[in-house]
């Protein structure tokens, strides 16, 4: 009997060891990397938007549930308190794995080098040991037979159990509502969406993306509008095409070249003209007459395009529609653009079109917002990006007696490029989120990606500099990113964790 009892109480006391060794030494680790901690925090798809708060709440109850174990008085408290706590990471680590959008990097520490289901199994272990150092700990006090223990022990270990998995699951629902749809600018970084596959050295930066084409990515130059290089997406297989067309006496400055299957179109905005021609043998076949100047310009399909001018109040941005079977041809949809400051500069952005879902997107430079029209441009909805910029900062200055408008000052720019396929949209940020590493910052541009079905935000990821820091240009097909940084054209190929986004219909 007395073995017995010398048993429990050595089993208990190597039990009090263990835990208190544990949760001292993973309160420590975080207080030492703290910043480090908190960015892994806020990373994750479950507790990004607590991680100010729980990132200290964490730290202070694994010294508390340390400190109430070495106290002989308060050790059942401690107890149940390790116990909810393990049984927290255990659910989290469940539902990260099973329910979470992704799962993310190692939260470092002790189990920094395990993966995330050997995490689960540890934390398990330890949820076992806290069960029974609860009843050994009971009986010690108060030598009872084992069945009356596990009765009157089972209700308040049940209890210790389903409330903090509730509470998981809580954060969880709570979480995922806040980071889709009122994100507190707080990025999720999946494991590799997107993964570096190749490069090649272009020696000129004045290459542009036309479009892709299958496998292939094709490419346009400023300096000869003429000439076409195109890759396969190994980018081994190179090949030069020219465009056949003779522009006579058109005064084009700066020709621009885009891609839309089957057609090709050729335009500048400084003179308006625009043609179409067919992407099999790079030949223009059809001029549309009747275009109006504009500053930026996608097709929406072989008969139509949408375009911004400058043709309002004080040569504020407008956005419209040009159809060339239509009465009228021209219609300006003047209620898109909101001016805050001039109308100008305040409203300048990105003009895309998706084929996929036949939406017209507009994404604003100088702050977070962006505008879903259909096909006639009639406004779907206006996103907002994840950043907290909502009003433009720059100031603009008049010249001429109020016929040119500049930059008085220098302006923060908050969405710099972007890209769509089909339901998804994606931004080049210039704004550092809440918890991010400034490091990666330094090394990498940062894309957010949101749904524009949905109106919501996925995930975001970097693309790395390569000898350059000057993100040209870049577009996305279903399993690649294409980009061009600096005179270095680098591919990227998306994973399922991004692939899967993209939508069937």
């Amino acid at each position: 009997m007395n073995v017995n009892k010398n048993i429990k109480t050595v089993s208990l006391k190597i039990i009090y060891l263990l835990c208190v060794t544990l949760f001292i030494y993973a309160a420590t680790s975080k207080i030492l990397d703290f910043e480090n901690f908190q960015v892994h925090l806020g990373q994750s798809p479950l507790l990004s938007i607590y991680a100010s708060w729980i990132s200290w709440l964490v730290i202070v109850i694994e010294v508390l549930v340390a400190a109430l174990l070495v106290v002989p008085k308060s050790r059942t408290l401690g107890l149940y308190l390790a116990l909810s706590l393990m049984t927290m990471f255990s659910a989290y680590i469940f539902i990260l794995l099973h329910f979470g959008s992704f799962v993310p990097c190692s939260c470092g520490g002790i189990l920094e080098k395990m993966s995330w289901n050997a995490h689960l199994i540890f934390n398990l272990v330890f949820v076992i040991l806290a069960i029974l150092a609860i009843g050994l700990n009971r009986q010690e006090k108060k030598p009872e037979p084992f069945n009356y223990i596990f009765l009157s022990s089972f209700k308040p270990i049940a209890a210790t159990l389903v409330t903090s998995i509730l509470a998981i699951v809580l954060l969880f629902v709570f979480s995922e509502e806040v980071m889709h749809h009122r994100n507190p600018f707080l990025r999720r970084y999946p494991q590799h969406p997107a993964e570096y596959s190749a490069s090649f050295k272009l020696k000129h930066n004045s290459y542009y993306i036309v479009g892709l084409r299958g496998n292939r990515i094709i490419l346009g130059n400023y300096e000869f509008p003429s000439y076409l290089m195109s890759f396969d997406s190994d980018l081994k297989d190179q090949k030069i095409q020219m465009i056949s067309f003779s522009p006579g006496k058109i005064p084009f400055k700066n020709i621009y070249i885009t891609l839309q299957e089957p057609h090709f179109y050729l335009y500048d905005g400084s003179v308006p003209v625009l043609f179409r021609g067919d992407a099999k043998n790079w030949s223009i076949t059809k001029e549309f007459e009747g275009m109006p100047y504009f500053t930026k310009l996608v097709p929406i399909d072989g008969a139509s395009v949408a375009f911004r001018s400058n043709n309002s109040v004080k040569l504020a941005n407008v956005l419209g529609v040009f159809k060339i079977d239509s009465i009228p041809k021209i219609n300006y949809k003047r209620d898109l653009l909101q001016k805050q400051i001039d109308g100008i500069f305040d409203t300048d952005g990105i003009l895309l079109y998706s084929n996929g879902i036949k939406k017209i997107v507009y994404l604003y430079y100088y702050r977070n917002e962006f505008i879903v029209a259909d096909q006639n441009g009639t406004l779907q909805y206006r996103g907002h990006t994840i950043d907290t910029i909502s009003k433009a900062r720059l100031k603009v200055s008049t010249l001429k007696g109020g016929k040119q408008y500049a930059l008085s000052s220098p302006s923060d720019v908050v969405n710099s490029k972007a890209a769509v396929y089909k339901n998804l949209l994606f931004v080049h940020s210039l704004v550092r989120g809440q918890y991010e590493d400034e490091t990666l910052w330094q090394k990498s541009f940062i894309i957010d990606v949101y749904d524009l079905t949905k109106g919501s935000y996925l995930m975001s990821f970097p693309i790395y500099h390569t000898s350059s820091s000057t993100l040209n240009s870049f577009a996305v097909t279903q399993d690649y990113l294409s980009v061009i940084i600096g005179e270095d054209l680098v591919v990227y190929k998306l994973k399922n964790v991004l692939k899967k986004e993209i939508t069937k219909k």
